[in-house]
């Protein structure tokens, strides 16, 4: 990815720091359930559909769609100003869950809802990558 524009760096949490470890090696991990087999995300302590407390991360394939979108015009923080016009999309993971993420190297105004997707991750520091979605290659 040649993106050069600098952002945010999350700071992980106990509960996310295996999904920001998996980004930093380029997998998107999803956390999944070990009763029910339930795939979720954002990162949480339990199983939204069963409530067990008991998971494992999982690789994800980094496919997806565009489930919804906005093209973002104006920057409300100073950080996000050199990145406008961008595109603020909930992705529609293969695997089901969705993620909220931007929609990179493409021009704001060609993405679609139903635009099939594939992750890219953005590293932002020496230990943090951002899974970013682009236009799957057909």
């Amino acid at each position: 990815m040649t993106e050069t524009i600098s952002r945010p760096v999350p700071v992980p949490s106990t509960q996310t720091q295996p999904f920001w470890d998996g980004c930093a090696q380029e997998k998107l991990l999803l956390q999944q359930c070990t009763k029910c087999r339930a795939l979720w995300h954002p990162p949480g302590p339990i199983c939204p559909n069963c409530l067990s407390t008991e998971y494992e991360w999982t690789p994800a394939s980094g496919n997806g769609t565009v489930y919804t979108y906005s093209i973002v015009h104006q920057a409300f923080r100073r950080v996000w100003e050199p990145l406008v016009p961008y595109v603020l999309a909930v992705i529609e993971l293969a695997e089901g869950p969705r993620m909220i993420s931007n929609v990179v190297e493409i021009p704001p105004e060609e993405v679609r809802v139903g635009m099939p997707v594939t992750v890219t991750f953005l590293p932002v520091s020496e230990t943090i990558s951002l899974p970013l979605f682009r236009p799957a290659v057909s």
